[in-house]
Formats: structure tokens, C-alpha cells, sequence
């Protein structure tokens, strides 16, 4: 018995296939899709999840001294002139910075060699470059996911089946966290 579906594709086209659906699921919380890509998208997933609810703890809080660009009202940087160039002013603080202990920063890792960076384009701004954010997936398992299945064993996503889909009578279904 094979241990993977094939799902008709090359091993790179497979492979960034699930990749970019598993991170769609993991930053969109649901996806619609055929009925076998889920059952694969749910065996990327499921370990991830476990890992994240695993590691959620293992950190440690450490206080740095970081310098941080003075600003004004407008929140602009404050420039003053030395030797006849303008120099940024930086004040010096005390950050309260996530230090992550050797098996969550591996954990973090394996997470990173699944997901794909995603950007986030606000729907008003939308086509412009100068707003999109940059989204933090590995964090927000961390953070948002892994704390809602604290005392969950498993069985952290659901495939609800729609229907059939029109062109090729595919079984389409939705996987959702749950």
C-alpha cells in the first residue's frame, strides 16, 4: 500500500501543492478542495498542529536593551546634525523579547520548511505594495492555534464533504480547523 497519493503530479508540483495548501489552511482556517487532496493536506497539518500545542510553552522571557529610532509627533525619526551630517537620535529601552528553548526553535524550524511566507494586502489598499504585512504563520500557531487545542489529542481539522464538482464530478470537500 502506497503511503501518499500521487495526486497526478511530479513530486515538486506535489510536494508545493500541499505546501501552499497547508498554508492556506493554517492562515485562512478553512479551504474547499477535492477529497483526496485533503486527505494528504491533513496529514501536513495534523503533525504541525501537535508540534505547535507541544512547544506552546517552551520559552523562556528575556529583557534586552534595544536602541529604537527617537520619534516625533508626526512619527517621523528625530535627525540632529554632527560633523555636518544628519544623524538619526536612538534612545535606549528595555524589550521584553520570546526566547525560544532548543526544542521549540527546532519545532519552529520543521514548521518553516512546510509554510510558505504570505503577505497580507488590506482590501482598501489593495494593488498597492507599500501596505502589505508580512504574516507571521509559525507565530500564529504558536499563539492563536495551539491555545485552542490545549486539551485536544488529535483530530485538530475536519473534512466536510459538499459535493460533486461540475466540470469532472471530483468529490469536493471543506477542511476547516476545528
Amino acid at each position: 500500500m502506497a503511503k501518499y497519493r500521487k495526486l497526478g503530479r511530479t513530486s515538486s508540483q506535489r510536494k508545493a501543492l500541499l505546501r501552499n495548501q497547508v498554508t492556506a489552511l493554517i492562515n485562512n482556517g478553512k479551504i474547499v478542495t477535492t477529497e483526496q487532496k485533503a486527505k494528504e493536506i491533513r496529514k501536513i497539518a495534523e503533525p504541525l498542529i501537535a508540534m505547535a500545542v507541544k512547544e506552546r510553552d517552551n520559552f523562556e522571557e528575556v529583557t534586552v536593551k534595544a536602541k529604537v529610532a527617537r520619534k516625533d509627533k508626526d512619527g517621523k525619526r528625530v535627525k540632529e546634525v554632527k560633523d555636518g551630517k544628519k544623524v538619526t537620535v536612538y534612545d535606549e529601552v528595555d524589550k521584553t523579547i520570546k526566547k525560544d528553548k532548543p526544542s521549540r526553535l527546532h519545532a519552529r524550524r520543521q514548521m518553516l520548511k512546510v509554510l510558505y511566507p504570505v503577505k497580507e494586502v488590506p482590501a482598501a489598499q489593495a494593488g498597492r505594495k507599500k501596505n502589505t504585512k508580512q504574516v507571521d504563520l509559525v507565530a500564529k500557531l504558536f499563539d492563536e492555534i495551539a491555545p485552542k487545542y490545549e486539551n485536544r489529542h488529535g483530530g485538530y481539522t475536519r473534512i466536510i464533504k459538499i459535493g460533486q464538482r461540475k466540470g469532472d464530478a471530483a468529490m469536493m470537500v471543506q477542511i476547516e480547523l476545528v
